[in-house]
């Protein structure tokens, strides 16, 4: 069957789609993005990136000249394309269990769309067995599709990079689900690796509860030499130093973002909540921003100061706020300090104020996220700095 695109991305506006459809333009396949937000199609229609990400700029101007790079928000566009990739993972509700009526609903959505010949790819995290089920569901609908999982794991930011550099894990319902899927991913991935939808599944979140846990280990010990009145960053270099075991040992700060902790969830959701290392490292994580201010408490009369949170962005060097603890520490200090001066050169916000007023008028500063651009900057004799990241040294 012929059909009027190689590939279509559903969510391909987004920070894991966009970067995988100009990869894929640039590959030469016939491209369309699927998205039902309007203002960002026609963002990035008209050249302009919605988000940072590293080489992004130069390539999107590239595909859009080359005319492989399309746009809708119309589902008509699944009927015509060869491969499906679908950018929607599983989200996590209040209890931190995984929503599967959501996947539901996106299937549902899409199934009168389906058609033989086509491979469906989802692209994102999922809770494990939701590669199985969608496969059920698609059999009991009697399309003859073939379906694959295919995660990514690429950092925010160094996606366009990371898509062609990184091995590409590959998994598929069936032989031939597999075979489709590996035949589009190695026109952009260097290498390849085959495994069952279920491997593949735990693969994906295992990665992210890995590196949650590997921050959480490193948060706990700051606290602990914190607290004891110990230059952590002291023993910190030390341990590090010409010492191979090391060497991945990860440095303080901020561990957010839209994957890790749902993804560590996820896996606790899956093993009937009894993942002890991950619950261990959400209480860790996301106790920081509380630990930060209930040790300002004990040096300063914090309802008389006020503060400046410089960096809002979950990492550094982004303009994505997605679950990001500066918002958390921002909070905690509305209630206990006199002001709070939020502030990120990258994140546009109405309720932020500008870097220069928010050094002038603050009494204690915060970094939140280390952005490059606060590198060089002056404070004045007298500010309490707080920088659990060692940024300024």
């Amino acid at each position: 069957m012929n059909f009027r695109y190689d590939v279509c991305v559903v969510g391909g506006c987004g920070h894991v789609g966009l970067p995988l459809a100009m990869t894929l333009a640039n590959a030469g396949q016939k491209t369309i993005i699927l998205d039902k937000n309007q203002a960002a199609l026609e963002q990035v229609a008209a050249g302009k990136m919605p988000f940072k990400e590293e080489g992004a700029d130069p390539l999107l101007k590239k595909v859009l000249r080359s005319g492989k790079l399309n746009f809708t928000d119309q589902t008509k566009c699944v009927a015509e394309s060869k491969h499906i990739v679908i950018i929607i993972g599983t989200p996590i509700d209040e209890f931190m269990n995984p929503k599967m009526q959501d996947i539901y609903k996106i299937f549902e959505d899409l199934l009168p769309r389906f058609k033989t010949g086509q491979t469906i790819i989802l692209r994102s995290t999922i809770y494990p067995g939701t590669t199985k089920m969608i496969g059920r569901l698609l059999k009991n609908d009697k399309k003859k599709v073939k379906l694959a999982f295919c995660p990514e794991r690429v950092a925010e930011g160094k996606a366009i990079e990371e898509i062609k550099e990184l091995p590409q894990i590959i998994s598929g319902i069936d032989k031939a689900s597999e075979a489709s899927a590996a035949k589009l991913f190695k026109l952009i991935a260097k290498e390849i690796l085959i495994l069952s939808p279920e491997e593949a599944e735990l693969a994906k979140l295992f990665t992210n509860s890995w590196r949650y846990i590997q921050f959480a280990v490193a948060n706990q010990f700051y606290m602990i030499a914190d607290a004891a009145g110990v230059d952590f960053y002291k023993v910190f270099k030390a341990i590090k130093h010409n010492y191979p075991r090391t060497q991945g040992f990860p440095g303080p700060g901020f561990s957010a973002g839209p994957c890790l902790l749902k993804d560590t969830m996820q896996i606790a959701a899956f093993n009937n909540n009894q993942f002890y290392l991950g619950h261990s490292a959400m209480l860790i994580n996301e106790g920081l921003p509380n630990y930060i201010v209930t040790k300002l408490k004990e040096k300063v009369e914090l309802h008389n100061k006020s503060v400046a949170i410089l960096g809002m962005a979950f990492k550094a060097n982004n303009d994505d706020r997605r679950d990001s603890l500066a918002y958390k520490l921002k909070k905690l200090l509305e209630i206990e300090a006199k002001k709070v001066y939020c502030t990120d050169v990258y994140i546009k916000d109405e309720t932020f104020y500008d870097l220069k007023t928010a050094l002038q008028k603050s009494d204690i500063i915060i970094l939140g996220a280390p952005h490059r651009e606060y590198k060089k900057l002056k404070f004045r004799k007298g500010q309490i700095i707080i920088d659990i990241w060692n940024f300024w040294g």
